[in-house]
């Protein structure tokens, strides 16, 4: 078997939320303050490390039989916060989206229909136990959908280009408050100048996202992996938040000439880090 605890595996961007410890009930309140005490908390490539490492044996395993037990861990304003990884739930639920992702036989490949079909039917069994349950991490590969930049500010923006012992680094970090009035006054301008479309349908879906969380939680956009596969000018030069926020705010002043060329900037970037996809 490969070694894949050594290996760093790129290619995905997150959206986090860390909600503090009052906004959990116990026992799982007291799990978590005494988690975070720990001094070898595992990182979100560990996390995909150990994803990957049930797609080795066969037949694979699709969604972790148990559900974890680890987070991720940090402080605002002194108070504890935590993003629980819940990399079951996100399992069977990006289960769902592989039919849009993968070639038919290809999908079949890596993870064959009865294995599918097994993991489907634990994920409605569990649903009905847990009616109300949620991520507080979303997933994307080779992009940062853009509904995801109007939730953020460039002033938020921090980016570190690494060295040997650190790696690279770009996300922007943002109060929930900030989050939900952005994408709230995004979404009345969007809708007052454009048709309905992707766009739309994802900042909605984006937002009530948001509504599951405590007001006081932290809103984190992460390149992840994509920092080990994008040149390090490029990661520089980078500010996609910023020409979102610019289209949004020239089509709330009717200026289409503007917004056109901001977006034109974004779909250019973007379609550049998809293809290195098709180059992989």
């Amino acid at each position: 078997m490969p070694k894949v605890s050594s290996v760093i595996v790129p290619y995905a961007s997150y959206l986090r939320v860390y909600e503090p410890l009052a906004a959990f009930p116990e026992p799982e309140r007291s799990h978590w303050a005494r988690y975070a005490r720990r001094p070898d908390r595992p990182s979100y490539q560990d996390e995909l490390r150990r994803s990957l490492a049930d797609l080795l044996p066969t037949p694979p395993v699709a969604v972790p039989v148990h559900e974890s037990s680890d987070a991720f861990v940090t402080e605002v304003e002194g108070a504890l916060c935590v993003c629980p990884w819940r990399t079951r739930l996100r399992g069977w639920q990006a289960l769902g989206e592989l039919a849009q992702e993968l070639p038919a036989p290809v999908l079949d490949t890596v993870l064959p229909p009865v294995v599918r079909r097994q993991a489907a039917q634990d994920y409605e069994r569990w649903l009905e136990r847990n009616p109300d349950a949620r991520p507080w991490i979303r997933t994307a590969t080779w992009q940062v959908p853009l509904n995801w930049f109007v939730l953020v500010s460039d002033e938020e923006r921090r980016y570190e280009k690494g060295s040997a012992e650190v790696p690279p680094m770009l996300r922007y970090r943002t109060p929930m408050v900030q989050a939900r009035r952005r994408t709230a006054r995004a979404l009345r301008t969007l809708r007052d100048a454009i048709d309905e479309g992707p766009l739309i349908d994802g900042l909605v879906d984006v937002g009530r996202w948001l509504e599951e969380f405590h007001p006081r939680s932290l809103v984190e956009l992460d390149y992840g992996g994509l920092v080990h596969v994008l040149p390090p000018a490029e990661l520089d030069g980078d500010h996609s938040a910023a020409d979102v926020a610019e289209g949004i705010e020239a089509l709330r002043y009717g200026d289409g000439a503007t917004a056109g060329e901001a977006y034109g900037r974004l779909v250019e970037r973007w379609r550049a880090v998809r293809d290195r996809r098709s180059a992989n």
